[in-house]
C-alpha cells in the first residue's frame, strides 16, 4: 500500500481572528464555527453561520478601519416569520441565490417580494487593534489593561 505524508496544520490565527480552511474550493463550503455559549445561541433552533464583510452587513465599525472585516453571522433558518424590528435574513424573488438582511418596523416597509430564510441571532466581531483602551494617565486604571 501507498502511504503519503500527513498534512502539515494549517498556522494558528491570530489571537482575537479567525482563520478559514476550505479543503475542497470547488466543493459545498461547509465547516464548524465556534460561538460563545449564551441564551441567544442556545436558542437558535436550525442554526446557519454567513460570513460578510462589515461594510457588506452596514455594520459601523471606527473610523480608522479601512479594510473589510469578515463577521461571523448565526442565522436561525427554524424563525421563517416576520418580526418586527429583528434582523432578518431574505431571499428577493428578483434576485434569486442572493440574501439581503435588514430590519423592519412593520410588514409593510419589507419588500414585497422577500422571502424570509430566518433570523439573525448573533453577530460575532473580531477582536480589532483599535479596540485596545488607550491609556487613561491614571496608574489604577491602567494597570487594569
Amino acid at each position: 500500500t501507498k502511504t503519503s505524508p500527513p498534512k502539515t496544520p494549517d498556522p494558528a490565527a491570530e489571537f482575537g481572528q479567525w482563520a478559514y480552511d476550505f479543503t475542497d474550493p470547488d466543493g459545498p463550503q461547509l465547516g464548524t464555527v465556534a460561538v460563545p455559549g449564551m441564551t441567544s445561541v442556545y436558542e437558535t433552533e436550525d442554526p446557519v453561520v454567513l460570513i460578510g464583510g462589515h461594510f457588506d452587513l452596514g455594520v459601523q465599525l471606527p473610523d480608522e478601519i479601512k479594510d473589510p472585516v469578515d463577521l461571523i453571522v448565526l442565522c436561525d433558518r427554524a424563525r421563517t416569520y416576520f418580526a418586527e424590528r429583528k434582523f432578518l435574513v431574505m431571499e428577493l424573488e428578483e434576485n434569486p441565490g442572493m440574501i439581503k438582511i435588514g430590519a423592519f418596523s412593520s410588514k409593510e416597509e419589507m419588500p414585497s417580494t422577500a422571502k424570509i430564510l430566518g433570523h439573525v441571532t448573533l453577530v460575532q466581531i473580531p477582536w480589532l487593534p483599535s479596540m485596545q483602551r488607550k491609556k487613561s494617565g491614571f496608574m489604577e486604571e491602567d494597570q487594569l489593561f
